[in-house]
């Protein structure tokens, strides 16, 4: 998965967060599940893009 899609799918997740959020409350099932696969999400994203470009950093 390429960067872009990567972070499309996190803006994609988290909208349906707030809207499942506003709907059926933070503490609902659905919330805590899409919350939970949006946590999955950042945590690829940073074990791919963040961490790599500060090992680069520090290597500078």
């Amino acid at each position: 998965m390429i960067k872009q899609e990567l972070i499309e799918l996190i803006e994609n997740k988290r909208a349906e967060l707030i809207q499942v959020a506003v709907t059926n409350g933070l503490t609902s099932s659905i919330a805590i599940r899409y919350s939970q696969e949006l946590d999955h999400l950042l945590n690829e994203y940073n074990r791919k893009y963040i961490k790599k470009t500060r090992r680069v950093a520090s290597l500078s």
